[in-house]
């Protein structure tokens, strides 16, 4: 089981790598404003495992807007690969998230600065 928390951009490399290649239901993602939070649970590839699969959950605070492109059109459970987690600073330490997935997808968070937080949610969730 793996928690890990990012508060500047090296942390969130390290989240980053942990969830390359996990796979993000459309509908799995959302953002609650009056909470400041963005939220997602995905299923990542465990390191060494060869189909080990572990449901994992990330959530970013202090978000002050999240924008979407090139998402899936109509098709909330439509699944996602997700392919890093970069931070682009704006005027410190205020900056974008931006959370990147193959075809082109991205989900983009402001935040008021980097506070993230990753946890696995169960230990054995799939395998495929």
């Amino acid at each position: 089981m793996v928690k890990v928390a990012a508060f500047d951009p090296e942390d969130l490399l390290v989240i980053s790598a942990h969830l390359e290649g996990a796979r993000v239901r459309a509908s799995d993602m959302v953002y609650l404003p009056k909470e400041r939070r963005f939220v997602l649970a995905m299923d990542r590839p465990v390191a060494g495992g060869a189909s080990e699969r572990r449901q994992t959950g990330l959530h970013f605070e202090r978000v002050t807007r999240a924008m979407t492109s090139k998402m899936p059109a109509g098709s909330p459970d439509a699944v996602l690969n997700l392919i890093g987690i970069g931070f682009e600073p704006v005027d410190a330490p205020s900056g974008h998230v931006v959370l990147l997935f193959e075809g082109g997808s991205a989900v983009r968070l402001t935040v008021e600065c980097l506070e993230a937080a990753m946890a696995d949610l169960a230990p054995d969730h799939s395998k495929e």
